[in-house]
């Protein structure tokens, strides 16, 4: 009797121990996902979702160093999430096309992986521009741009110019309180293609350590006044941990046109992925109303440096298919 009692005991024992014990829990885990898959494998509306998954799929695209516009950034790809649409779909037992959860797929290049170039555009598909407003002068049109901004709810990206900064901290709290990106113009405004090595450096630390210290912004993008810069200036904005941003469209708003004639300049060369020059002018101040409203018109979204040239895809765009 007493060897059956320790027999039994022992056998006790070493059950307990094959349930508690890790790779028994992840041997039976295992046979459980087998034979969930198993199951969705044969489950028709599973493998039906799997088949017409095939026909939403939207391919990443790689950022790129183009021959002519430099740096070219890369656009996220589409896929179904197969197993959040089943899920969605499963209670009803019934393929919906409406209830299909799709996901973002990131390129294998991305900006970053890149060799340090300018930057003159967003992804060419990609239905957003970009408002990009140099700031060095023009303080008394700024209070007008930012309320214009603040009605149709759109966000800019201000490169602001460290002595601009240094002399006006209030305004450059009010763009950046307003919920603006804020990018790097350099310090004194210099011919970046010129001046030295040493003074490139400087011009651009000095903007950041500024900015910092008057609004708390890290900057991630600079500006090379009047879009003038060499390959090494681009180097050491790269080694700053910024990228240079140049543009695709010009308001050219310093030569004081006609607001008309400006509007008429930005809406007869805008496309997708458009990176739009201004300045605080009186020209830009006069025509930015109208010029947001043909642009929302053309179903371009307005939004900043950064969201643009993320290879993040527009929500609304994953359902075009």
């Amino acid at each position: 009797m007493m060897r059956k009692f320790t027999h039994f005991v022992i056998i006790c024992l070493i059950a307990l121990l094959l349930v508690n014990n890790p790779l028994t829990n992840q041997y039976v885990s295992g046979l459980k996902s087998e034979a969930v898959s198993v199951m969705k494998q044969k489950d028709a509306l599973y493998k039906e979702i799997a088949v017409k998954s095939a026909d939403y799929y939207i391919a990443p695209e790689d950022a790129r160093i183009d021959r002519v516009w430099k740096t070219i950034p890369g656009l996220n790809g589409v896929q179904v999430d197969i197993e959040a649409s089943y899920k969605k779909m499963k209670a009803d037992g019934k393929y919906q096309e409406e209830k299909l959860v799709f996901e973002q797929v990131k390129p294998k290049i991305q900006l970053s992986d890149l060799p340090p170039s300018p930057i003159y555009k967003g992804h060419p598909e990609k239905q957003m521009v970009s408002f990009l407003i140099n700031v060095a002068w023009g303080n008394e049109y700024l209070p007008d741009m930012l309320a214009t901004l603040k009605k149709h709810h759109v966000s800019a990206t201000f490169f602001l110019e460290g002595r601009w900064v240094q002399n006006n901290p209030e305004l450059a709290k009010m763009i950046a309180d307003a919920g603006h990106e804020i990018g790097n113009h350099s310090y004194t405004h210099p011919n970046m293609k010129v001046i030295s090595s040493a003074r490139i450096r400087e011009e651009i630390q000095k903007t950041n350590t500024v900015i910092k210290a008057t609004i708390d912004k890290s900057v991630h993008w600079f500006g090379p006044p009047s879009g003038s810069y060499r390959d090494e200036t681009v180097q050491i904005a790269a080694q700053e941990k910024m990228g240079t941003v140049m543009w695709t469209v010009d308001t050219v708003d310093w030569q004081k046109p006609a607001p008309e004639q400006l509007l008429h300049r930005v809406l007869s060369k805008v496309h997708n992925g458009a990176m739009i020059l201004m300045h605080p002018t009186d020209p830009t101040a006069k025509s930015l109303d109208q010029m947001i409203v043909q642009l929302q018109k053309r179903n371009l979204q307005i939004v900043t440096v950064s969201e643009l040239l993320s290879p993040e895809r527009p929500m609304e765009i994953k359902n075009e298919k």
